[in-house]
């Protein structure tokens, strides 16, 4: 059995916070505000996983109320992710995720980006597909005040693990 989820996440852009973003961090004169690290591409991605396990979602998980997860690398939130979806019996295939940003350019990023999200989530760079678009400076994200990520992930029955 195969099922597709879908995640979107937003940030706001504050000075005084480093940038993370796909696990990696980048350097630019802002960065997000959040109660974890506010890695937007990969709340989008948890939240696409958890979907698509019929498993809620990040905030249920992960409460932005709670004092374990002030100030938690997301990349320790895709990993509980991906536990917590293998222990109800699914295993990631691939995702495709695009990040909505005026600046700064994502693009060079995004292969170290596969890199690290790949090997949180134990599969080939190849499952990992990530884009960057801006929003023509458009609405929030144009005046460049947050940063959004969209992202759609397929999972599958894991047979070895009914």
């Amino acid at each position: 059995m195969i099922r597709v989820g879908m995640g979107y996440d937003v940030h706001q852009l504050v000075p005084d916070r480093e940038l993370w973003m796909g696990g990696i961090k980048i350097e630019h004169r802002l960065g997000l505000l959040g109660h974890s690290d506010a890695d937007v591409l990969i709340h989008a991605i948890c939240d696409a996983l958890l979907g698509a396990a019929n498993m809620r979602d990040i905030g249920y998980h992960f409460p932005d109320t709670a004092a374990e997860t002030d100030g938690m690398d997301s990349k320790i939130i895709l990993e509980k992710t991906i536990e917590l979806i293998a222990q109800k019996g699914y295993r990631f295939v691939n995702l495709d995720a695009t990040i909505c940003a005026e600046r700064p350019k994502m693009n060079p990023h995004i292969p170290q980006m596969q890199q690290c999200l790949a090997g949180i989530i134990g599969t080939d760079p190849d499952n990992v597909s990530i884009k960057a678009t801006t929003t023509e400076r458009l609405g929030f994200t144009g005046r460049e005040e947050g940063i959004s990520a969209y992202a759609v992930v397929l999972i599958e029955k894991d047979n070895n693990n009914k």
